[in-house]
C-alpha cells in the first residue's frame, strides 16, 4: 500500500515552514516545495532527524502553471497525498497604476492559478483514495479591498471564496477544505515585497508564523472551514465589514498600507 503524505507549498520559510514542522510532529511524511532547493533540503534534514519521517523535496516555481503540473505529478508518483497545504504566495505594495506588472502577474499565477490547479488535481485524487484535507492559506486581506495592494487583496478574496465553495460541495464526504486567514505575520513576505516602511508593518502588530501555523493546522485537523487567528483580525475580517460602509473600510486599509 502506498504511503500517505502532506504536500506543503511555500515550505522553505515562514508559515509554510512551520506547517511542515507541525505535519512532521504529527508523524506525517511530507513533500516540501518552494523555489529554494537549498532551504528545502535543510528543512527536510531537520524533519527527518527530529521526527523520523520521510521528507521529499520537490523544488518548483509556482508562477509557472507547468511547474504546478509537474509538482503534482512528481508528488503523487507512487504516493498518496491526503493533505494538501497551499501556502505559497506573492504580493506587491504600491499603487495599481505605478507599474510592477511582472510581480503582480506572478502573484496572480501563484495565488490563484497554482492554488486552483493543485486543488483541482487534489480533490479527485483524495476521492479516489477515500479521504483528504486541504488547507489554503489566504489572508485577512481577502475580506477587504486593499488600496496599495489591490491585486494581492483580490487574489486572497478569490482563495477565500473558492475554499468556501468547494468546502460546501464536499459536505458529507471525507474531504475537507479549510482556509486560513491570518493578518500581518512576521515572515519574509514583506522583505520580498519591499514593505518594511508600510504603516501596518511598522506598527509592530505582527503575529508569529509559528502561532499562525498552529492555528491553521489545528483548524484543518478538525475540518473547520475558516480560521481567522487573533482577536483584532477577527474584528477586521468578520465584524467591521458588517457594520461599516465598505468605503470606510477601504479608506482605512489605504492608510494602513501606505508608506511612512
Amino acid at each position: 500500500m502506498s504511503k500517505t503524505y502532506t504536500l506543503v507549498t511555500g515550505a522553505s520559510e515562514g508559515i509554510g515552514k512551520d506547517l511542515a514542522r507541525l505535519a512532521a510532529r504529527d508523524g506525517r511524511n511530507v513533500i516540501l516545495s518552494a523555489r529554494s532547493r537549498d532551504k528545502l533540503e535543510a528543512l527536510a534534514t531537520e524533519l527527518r532527524k527530529d521526527h523520523g519521517i520521510e521528507a521529499v523535496v520537490i523544488a518548483a516555481d509556482l508562477s509557472s502553471l507547468e511547474e504546478s503540473e509537474r509538482l503534482w505529478s512528481e508528488a503523487t508518483d507512487k504516493r498518496i497525498v491526503d493533505v494538501l497545504v497551499n501556502n505559497a504566495g506573492l504580493g506587491r505594495n504600491g499603487a495599481f497604476a505605478d507599474g510592477g506588472w511582472d510581480r503582480e502577474f506572478s502573484s496572480i499565477q501563484v495565488n490563484i492559478l497554482a492554488v486552483t490547479d493543485l486543488m483541482k488535481r487534489a480533490v479527485p485524487h483524495m476521492k479516489a483514495h477515500g479521504a483528504g484535507r486541504i488547507l489554503n492559506v489566504a489572508s485577512v486581506a481577502g475580506f477587504v479591498p486593499g488600496p496599495g495592494m489591490a491585486v494581492y487583496h483580490a487574489t486572497k478574496a478569490y482563495v477565500l471564496s473558492l475554499s468556501e465553495a468547494v468546502a460546501e460541495e464536499l459536505r458529507g464526504t471525507d474531504i475537507t477544505v479549510t482556509v486560513l486567514c491570518p493578518g500581518a505575520t512576521k515572515t519574509e513576505f514583506f522583505t520580498a515585497g519591499d514593505m518594511h516602511d508600510v504603516r501596518l508593518i511598522k506598527s509592530g502588530m505582527l503575529a508569529t508564523a509559528k502561532d499562525v501555523a498552529e492555528a491553521g493546522w489545528t483548524a484543518m485537523r478538525v475540518g473547520k472551514r475558516i480560521m481567522v487567528p487573533g482577536v483584532i483580525n477577527k474584528i477586521t475580517a468578520l465584524a467591521l465589514p458588517r457594520i461599516l460602509p465598505r468605503w470606510i473600510i477601504t479608506f482605512v486599509t489605504k492608510i494602513m498600507m501606505s508608506r511612512v
